[in-house]
């Protein structure tokens, strides 16, 4: 499968933001791209969990460590502030107790990165409004039967979840067509990452 540019930059502005030595925990590590990236650039000490055991397998041939578990069974395990970072990259659309895991991760992590489709981008607007079907996008290639996401948010909806809860968003950057988006995110861009704080 080719792989999405969208996602490789965000991998690279995630490096960008992960200070050198971190301490990192990335949730939903899949084949460990991200975590082999902040390695070799950042000398990070990264840590993964993911549940497929094919992903584990291609992480561990990178030798990268990895825990096989699911997001929402994992985070108990952890002691307060054991990590400088915890990363949600393509992963927090596909958990099913939302505040509870981005809690957690404000528990063990000084700050959390989450990397998520934008559900609100026009290209998803307009096909789901004029062709009444759910859509199928570069950035969403999935259909409705085989798709791994069961939330379905938009870069407001994570802004206003973030201000309900009282969550400080230091940092976020918008993504589409392998740019940086800085107009109207919201409805333009494809990708977003936010950095979290308490």
């Amino acid at each position: 499968m080719k792989k999405n540019k969208n996602i490789l930059l965000s991998h690279i502005k995630i490096t960008d933001i992960v200070t050198k030595r971190a301490k990192v925990l990335d949730l939903g590590c899949g084949n460990g791209d991200l975590m082999y990236m902040l390695e070799q650039k950042k000398q990070a000490n990264t840590q993964g969990v993911e549940i497929s055991e094919d992903a584990i397998y291609k992480c561990v041939e990178k030798g990268l460590c990895v825990m096989h578990s699911d997001i929402d069974g994992a985070l108990d395990f952890y002691k307060d502030d054991t990590f400088d970072f915890v990363i949600l990259s393509q992963s927090l659309q596909q958990v099913t107790r939302t505040d509870e895991v981005l809690k957690e991760c404000l528990r063990i992590g000084k700050k959390v990165i989450v990397a998520f489709p934008n559900f609100a981008h026009i290209t998803v607007r307009s096909k789901l409004f004029f062709g009444g079907r759910a859509p199928v996008t570069k950035a969403l290639p999935y259909g409705w039967n085989d798709t791994p996401n069961i939330r379905c948010l938009s870069i407001k909806d994570f802004e206003i979840f973030c201000k309900e809860k009282g969550y400080k968003v230091a940092e976020k950057y918008f993504i589409t067509n392998s740019r940086y988006c800085y107009i109207m995110p919201n409805l333009f861009a494809q990708q977003a990452i936010f950095v979290v704080t308490k």
